[in-house]
């Protein structure tokens, strides 16, 4: 690129130049909060996109789209920015920020909910309680609806009410041409499809609207048990039989100090179960109970409460470096928990963990086909990840972390397409495996020929037959 051209370029970036153009706030390295616009949740993350662009409504993204397109520059999209592989920030190109699209529109009467993506979890749950409502999303509250609901969304009411994408009845998304769509069942079906659990690959999702259930009243809480092998292996195997109301998720990890906790455990092997209940506080201190007997719990913290005091709430400004390898295991049997406790102790990690959630129920009553998540039949979603504080300890807790997800591993591969960091393309094959790959792909020709929306867990377009005979009469030269 000439001097005259790069200088032109540089012009039309600037935030003054581009601020005409938008209604929302648009953000360059001269602004004073360009550091804090620009930090995502994961850190060691250190990106620059030339400039962020916090829009206000779809006009906007439209516009936004058009921009990276003209110019050529990476496009990243950010809902929460809590992408582990920080596909929520582009270094030196474009960010769209959906951060002030927060507009939430509840009808008790017909039990939907239209809401924007820059709402995060915790801020719709709120809301939705309010009425004795709620959409399953995940387990932070910080997330952002956005990239949650469009890589499936797997919680504390999946087994009671299924995935988020399970719950969605329509969707708005601006494409990579600009032009806004209004996509559900009867309408551009295919897109619909896709965009439930095929994540951002299609455009840039502005607007879902959500079926909502009826959750007054719930049991849960935090549950701390010893971590024997023993003790794990048949946590997972009640988990399993409890009433569909109960979801759990356990973490397996050496204890930090906690206030509740006696000095001498801390840094023992405990299982930290969190569990909730979606109905009746019998009911759920009746399912409870079976975990409870486990072995004499070290904390019991299960309690009536409300679906939003569930979700975690990080603190500001928690950026952890984490090394993680997520995937979808069909048991864990007593040698599988005896590599648990065994290679935990053995970790130089500042925290490792293994987490264990038990799916089934309502998530596995949906047919494998009817969205873009294929991994209804799956038992457990497994993540086991190390926690670091300087960068050059990456690569010895990666590996740690890999071969502890080896060993576990039981089933075909299979991974939640929402817990893969920035580890390649076979990766984000076993997300979409065998057809629902190949069907997202022509769907991906369709809508995003040119792969503008590249910035994620990426599925490049498919080849049209025109495209494969060039290659072959190219190759024949």
């Amino acid at each position: 690129m000439s001097r005259d051209r790069r200088t032109r370029e540089n012009e039309r970036l600037s935030p003054s130049n581009l601020q005409a153009s938008f209604r929302g706030r648009v953000i360059g390295p001269q602004d004073d909060d360009y550091d804090e616009a620009r930090a995502v949740f994961a850190g060691g993350i250190d990106r620059h996109p030339a400039v962020i662009i916090r829009v206000a409504d779809d006009g906007d993204v439209a516009r936004a789209i058009a921009l990276a397109r003209d110019t050529g520059l990476e496009l990243a999209v950010r809902s929460g920015g809590h992408s582990g592989a920080g596909h929520s920030v582009s270094e030196g190109g474009i960010v769209i920020d959906l951060a002030a699209m927060q507009r939430l529109e509840i009808d008790p009467e017909s039990h939907t909910a239209w809401a924007q993506t820059g709402l995060t979890s915790a801020r719709y749950a709120a809301s939705a309680s309010d009425f004795g409502l709620a959409t399953g999303f995940g387990d932070t509250g910080s997330v952002g609806i956005g990239g949650l609901t469009l890589g499936g969304g797997v919680g504390f009411l999946v087994r009671k009410f299924g995935l988020t994408i399970d719950d969605v009845l329509a969707a708005e998304i601006v494409t990579a041409d600009g032009e806004l769509l209004r996509v559900d069942e009867e309408h551009h079906p295919d897109l619909f499809w896709a965009l439930r659990g095929g994540g951002g690959n299609f455009g840039v999702a502005t607007r879902f609207c959500y079926r909502l259930h009826e959750l007054d009243t719930a049991f849960g809480g935090m549950l701390i048990l010893p971590a024997t092998p023993e003790v794990i292996r048949e946590f997972v195997v009640v988990a399993g039989a409890a009433p569909e109301e109960l979801s759990t998720i356990a973490n397996i990890m050496p204890a930090p100090p906690m206030p509740f906790l006696p000095e001498d455990m801390v840094g023992q092997i405990v299982l930290i179960g969190s569990m909730f209940y979606a109905g009746g506080i019998e009911e759920g201190d009746r399912a409870v109970a079976p975990f409870r007997a486990l072995a004499t719990p070290l904390a019991d913290a299960v309690r009536p409460m409300r679906y939003p005091e569930i979700m975690e709430a990080p603190e500001p400004g928690y950026h952890p470096m984490a090394a993680s390898h997520s995937f979808f295991t069909d048991a864990v049997d007593i040698q599988a928990a005896e590599t648990i406790v065994a290679q935990l102790q053995s970790s130089s990690a500042m925290m490792a963990v293994t987490q264990l959630r038990v799916l089934g129920g309502a998530m596995a009553r949906v047919p494998v086909d009817a969205t873009a998540f294929a991994h209804r039949r799956r038992r457990i979603l497994a993540n086991v990840a190390a926690l670091y504080q300087h960068p050059e300890e990456a690569a010895l807790h990666t590996a740690w972390a890999s071969d502890l997800a080896a060993a576990l591993r039981r089933g075909e591969p299979g991974v939640y397409v929402n817990f893969v960091n920035d580890e390649g393309e076979a990766r984000v094959h076993e997300a979409y495996p065998g057809p629902t790959w190949e069907r997202l792909a022509a769907i991906k020709a369709s809508y995003d020929p040119a792969n503008l929306f590249h910035l994620n867990q990426n599925i490049p377009p498919a080849e049209t037959e025109g495209e494969r005979v060039a290659g072959r009469a190219g190759a024949a030269r």
